[in-house]
This record gives C-alpha cells, structure tokens and sequence, in this order.
C-alpha cells in the first residue's frame, strides 16, 4: 500500500489526484494519509470524511478551528496540524499541488524526509533552486514533475534512447501559461 499525502488537496492538482486514487478502486494500491488546504473547510471536510486521512492541515487559522470542531464530532482520529509541512512525515508520496511560494515547505520537508514529491509547484523550483537541489541528494528523495510542460519534458528524457541522456541546457518558454 502506498501511502500519499496531498498537500493543496482542494485545488485542481489535489482534486486530479483524489479522482485518481477514487478511479483505482476499492482495493487500489493507495492510501490517502493526509491532506492539506489553505481555508476551503467544506471541501477539505468532505475530502477528510471519505478518505479518511490520519491529518489534516489547514494553514488559516479561523478555517482549521472550524475543521476541527466539525472533524472532532464525526473522526476524532482525524489530526487537524498547521502545517503541511508535517504530512511528509506519514506518506510514502507527497503530492505538492499547493500554489506559488507558500509550497516550499512541503517540498523542503518532503525531502528531508526522503520521500518522493510529485511536484506540481514550479515556484518551489524556481525561487529556491539553491535551497531545494541538495535535498535531493538526501537517500530517498526523489522529485518527480507532476503538472504540464515538466510531466512532459521529463517523459521524453526518461523514454529517451540516448543511453546517458545528458542534456547540457533546456530551456522551457512561456511555461504555465
């Protein structure tokens, strides 16, 4: 069973990856562990009550008391955290589909945890380069692209024939919109 957290699970990524794991089936191989939003408390609580997550996190503060008031009535079991930083702690995959800056903790933590990011949050690439490029040297750690032109670039260099795939420079125009 693998175990996936979704960080930004109310947003277009976290809602793709859901129907995913939905469409795989009762005995689907995946476990959906934790999740994440920002503030959206009705979607996140329908999220939490099917799937069942060991935490949620939910970053503003007046949206997590509500999630857990209303997750502490229906699944007490059920974690309420402030940050999605914690959910690489119980996943296998960390989905990170959270939007601009506010994602460089889940990347950075996923990481350091050894795990593998389905990153789908250019920015955490982008702005910190420095920062985020040692960590995946960390045994375990892995980043693979997840949203649009990156998913597809790194396809065609993982299919590639060219036994060393050395590429010396790519440069990717226009991207994300």
């Amino acid at each position: 069973m693998v175990r996936v957290a979704i960080a930004g699970s109310t947003g277009s990524i976290g809602k793709q990856t859901l129907e995913v794991i939905r469409a795989s089936g009762e005995s689907s191989k995946y476990q959906v562990v934790a999740l994440s939003a920002n503030s959206s408390v009705d979607e996140v609580l329908e999220q939490a009550r099917t799937y069942k997550p060991s935490m949620v996190a939910i970053a503003e503060p007046v949206a997590r008391k509500k999630v857990a008031e209303q997750l502490k009535l229906t699944d007490p079991k059920i974690e309420v955290v402030d940050d999605a930083a914690q959910l690489a702690t119980l996943a296998d995959v960390v989905v990170n589909g959270v939007v601009g800056f506010a994602g460089l903790t889940v990347t950075m933590s996923t990481l350091k945890n050894g795990k593998r990011l389905a990153l789908a949050n250019k920015e955490s690439l982008i702005a910190a380069s420095p920062v985020v490029a040692p960590l995946r040297k960390i045994a375990g750690a892995e980043i693979v692209p997840v949203d649009s032109e990156h998913c597809a670039i790194h396809q065609c260099l993982r299919g590639s024939q060219n036994v060393s795939r050395d590429v010396s420079r790519l440069l990717l125009t226009a991207s994300g919109g």
